[in-house]
């Protein structure tokens, strides 16, 4: 028995049905990642910091926090590819609330919104710098 074409409407709906449920389960893969609260967030401030490799894969794996550009890589890198917590020890609270209006421009849209949404001081702090 041969299939039956679909048609062009109802292939449509299916593509965006399964782009929202990759959507939805990529959003989940960070919502679970994220600490119970920004105080959790107690890494360093000054020095060198070398990622694990589950964290760093690709690239650079030690960063110099007193270099504004490699602080800003870090947080990047661990924002995208850190477990809960790679996020506890190596992001630092007062570091990620001073540098969230311009590191939010260099994370991924879903990374920007799942933190965002979790910490309302985020986005106060954008807002703010506005």
């Amino acid at each position: 028995m041969a299939a039956s074409p679909q048609s062009p409407a109802s292939r449509t709906t299916d593509l965006a049905g399964e782009y929202a449920e990759d959507w939805a389960l990529y959003r989940e893969k960070f919502r679970r990642r994220l600490p119970r609260s920004l105080e959790e967030l107690h890494g360093p401030t000054h020095g060198a910091v070398e990622l694990p490799l589950h964290v760093a894969w690709s690239g650079m794996t030690v960063y110099d926090l007193d270099k504004p550009r490699q602080r800003m890589g870090l947080y990047r890198t661990v924002l995208h590819e850190g477990l809960r917590e790679d996020l506890t020890r190596h992001l630092n609270q007062d570091l990620l609330l001073q540098m969230w209006p311009v590191l939010r421009t260099l994370v991924g849209r879903t990374v920007r919104t799942v933190w965002e949404d979790a910490f309302p001081q985020l986005a106060a702090r954008t807002r703010t710098a506005a």
